[in-house]
């Protein structure tokens, strides 16, 4: 079921934005995050040793990668190719996309809005992902991790505002759907619209909390909504 607060939001958008991992894929489903991180961990140990015993705390692979920044930029640069190379690999395994994500971005597009994929995770694997799927052709934009700038991934408005810029609208006429409290903090930097994804019960009032315009449990709730 969609809200009438939903379609009044979508309705005053030129474009939606959807964040990838969490609406679209589980990234790392079939290769479990914790791992990767253990991977790129030992990657950043061996080359800033320093930098080890912070690494290993971790079981988040993006706060490996930005931890990584501390280490210079070769270091960064190492670990960003490997972390680009490990999400890769992860969403050949992640296995079909979101229950009604498919649904959702076919909505957009069909309903004459403006498409994009907004993500921290690199674009590489958002295109590899949505090829696979068949969906390339119905996301125009795909703005993913920005190469070696780990302090413009969201909660920077960065690439909200390059999607916008992309896409030709102004960022208060976008939407974006995310599923992370940094997603909602993004848009209200970039003055944005939001629309945040519960896919966990506990995230309802997290997002609620951060800002969070309309909250939906589903992705369905989004091509109904588009739809109406």
């Amino acid at each position: 079921m969609h809200s009438d607060g939903l379609v009044g939001l979508l309705s005053n958008c030129d474009a939606v934005l959807f964040d990838f991992d969490g609406p679209i894929c589980h990234v790392f489903r079939g290769l479990p995050a914790p791992g990767v991180a253990h991977e790129l961990a030992g990657v950043l140990a061996t080359l800033a040793p320093h930098l080890g015993d912070a690494a290993h705390s971790t079981e988040d692979p993006m706060e490996v990668h930005q931890l990584s920044a501390q280490g210079g930029e070769a270091v960064l640069a190492a670990v960003e190719a490997a972390l680009t190379e490990a999400e890769v690999s992860a969403v050949s395994v992640a296995g079909p996309p979101i229950d009604g994500a498919t649904e959702a971005l076919k909505a957009a597009h069909a309903s004459g809005r403006r498409v994009a994929v907004v993500s921290n995770n690199s674009a590489e694997c958002v295109r590899t992902y949505l090829s696979a799927h068949g969906l390339s052709a119905i996301v125009e934009e795909i703005v993913g991790r920005p190469i070696m700038r780990p302090d413009l991934m969201k909660p920077s408005p960065y690439l909200l505002l390059e999607a916008a810029a992309l896409l030709g609208t102004a960022p208060e006429r976008t939407v974006l759907i995310g599923d992370s409290v940094t997603d909602i903090e993004a848009t209200r930097a970039a003055a944005a619209r939001s629309i945040g994804f519960a896919n966990k019960p506990a995230k309802k009032s997290a997002l609620a909390d951060a800002g969070a315009e309309e909250i939906v449990l589903s992705m369905a709730s989004i091509a109904e909504a588009l739809a109406a």
